[in-house]
């Protein structure tokens, strides 16, 4: 009598982030759970800098997609409500519309890593995490977000010279993949 055994097939869902510069790498204890690839802009309004004018970053737009290009999330700047409204960069599930809030805790341009143009790695702490009005919750367990493999999005090194040009916008394009964590159970 010969018996089979099988073994469970790996989860379509498990996510595995490429390795990354050592000051972004996410703490121990917290583990991937989803990702998402971004197509967007990266927002800069020209403003008086100093004795000059310089491209001020005002927040990124863009939407997260999945393998299949199904769209998950969506990702721009809005207040976050566990800061006073402080402005902080938001993703939003595009279904169950559970959002994040996060800040920058480290970056990297280490060009190992990083496109040349491009902007740089990050990695984001969740400082602030909502259910969807109908209880969704697929991003509120979140603790740490990545934006890696970034692609273009950097501020324009030309445009933003002259008193007149003082708001003037670019919406610069740009790609990255995101990483969301969540502390290992």
């Amino acid at each position: 009598m010969a018996f089979t055994v099988s073994l469970p097939p790996a989860h379509a869902d498990d996510v595995t982030p490429p390795p990354v510069p050592a000051n972004i790498q996410v703490p121990a204890g917290n583990k991937a759970f989803l990702a998402g690839h971004a197509e967007g802009t990266q927002d800069y309004v020209c403003l008086p800098s100093g004795s000059g004018f310089a491209w001020t970053f005002f927040g990124p737009q863009a939407t997260l997609f999945k393998d299949n290009d199904k769209q998950i999330i969506t990702h721009f700047l809005s207040p976050n409500p566990f800061e006073a409204d402080a402005p902080r960069v938001t993703w939003q599930h595009s279904r169950d519309t559970s959002t994040v809030w996060g800040a920058a805790a480290a970056s990297s341009s280490d060009p190992d890593f990083v496109q040349p143009g491009a902007i740089p790695w990050l990695l984001v702490q969740v400082v602030g995490a909502q259910e969807g009005p109908t209880g969704g919750d697929k991003l509120t367990e979140t603790t740490f977000i990545q934006r890696l493999n970034t692609s273009g999005g950097s501020a324009p090194s030309t445009g933003c010279d002259l008193p007149t040009d003082v708001g003037k916008k670019e919406l610069v394009h740009y790609t990255a993949d995101y990483f969301f964590y969540k502390q290992e159970n």
